[in-house]
């Protein structure tokens, strides 16, 4: 009795230990988001004396956000975040759950290669890329400054990971049967796709919409090489050149970040439950 009775405290004092750590890490990363919250309700003046202070000497105040809408031209570069974004998404998602159901159900040399190519380009970093790409599309095909362009670069860049994940869950979670018994009933391969796989890859349409979404909103790198004009700005590009307009106005600047990350929080908190159960539904079942 002595011995388990050691054991297990033991194990509650590094439960206990590591709920510690975890608690410390948590605070850690989401103490600037919480500054930019609190702070971004305050004045100029009370943001320099007291950043950490919840309420500031002049009290609660809005104006920080019209006045960051309206300098920043926030509609115009929502609506330009939201195209490219759902767009983007959208296509990612049909051209790579496809592509997965005819790679898993045809063992064709071609599909192996294919697969193959797909998951080894998961591994070339952009930045090797992306000289090339402003060379070739911007001075030989001259393309870029289109929203259609950036939308069919994310769709590139992101299909593998998207394939790779859709191709697991096939594998895994959809018995052969069930597209032979619809193939029986008279339903063609497409009808097959649609109506029997397709709406059982929920999970883990859900995981890939939420991290290419995620992804596409957030990107700076590849909009800023591929959108030169102001009126195709997305919101990163927009807030990083509002920031070095108003780099002085802390309380603008914290209002554009916060408007900036508001519509894909939204979305992750109404699509998280699904994440966990669509990234894992692709493991190999014992």
């Amino acid at each position: 009795m002595d011995a388990n009775a050691k054991a297990a405290q033991k194990k509650k004092v590094s439960h206990a230990l590591m709920m510690i750590v975890l608690i410390v890490l948590f605070l850690a990363f989401i103490f600037p988001f919480l500054l930019v919250v609190i702070n971004v309700f305050k004045t100029k003046g009370d943001i320099t004396s007291n950043p950490l202070s919840l309420i500031g000497s002049h009290g609660f105040t809005l104006e920080n956000f019209p006045n960051a809408m309206k300098k920043m031209n926030f509609w115009v570069v929502f609506k330009n975040s939201l195209i490219i974004t759902v767009t983007s998404t959208v296509l990612t998602l049909l051209v790579s759950s496809m592509a997965a159901f005819v790679i898993v159900r045809n063992k064709w040399k071609a599909c192996a290669l294919l697969f193959s190519g797909m998951v080894a380009s998961m591994v070339i970093p952009f930045q090797v890329l992306m000289i090339p790409l402003v060379s070739l599309y911007g001075g030989i095909f001259g393309v870029l400054n289109s929203r259609i362009t950036l939308i069919l670069m994310h769709v590139g860049f992101s299909v593998s990971m998207a394939t790779f994940m859709f191709h697991g869950a096939i594998h895994t979670n959809i018995p052969l049967e069930l597209e032979e018994a619809a193939l029986i009933d008279g339903c063609t391969r497409w009808q097959t796709y649609w109506k029997v796989v397709f709406p059982l890859l929920k999970p883990t349409i859900a995981t890939v919409a939420i991290i290419d979404a995620m992804a596409f909103w957030n990107d700076y790198l590849l909009p800023s090489l591929v959108l030169g004009r102001k009126e195709l700005y997305t919101i990163p590009i927009a807030t990083q050149a509002f920031y070095g307009t108003y780099s002085s106005d802390m309380g603008l600047i914290m209002a554009a970040l916060l408007l900036a990350m508001l519509p894909i929080l939204i979305l992750y908190l109404f699509l998280q439950k699904y994440i966990v159960e669509g990234v894992t539904s692709g493991a190999v079942k014992g």
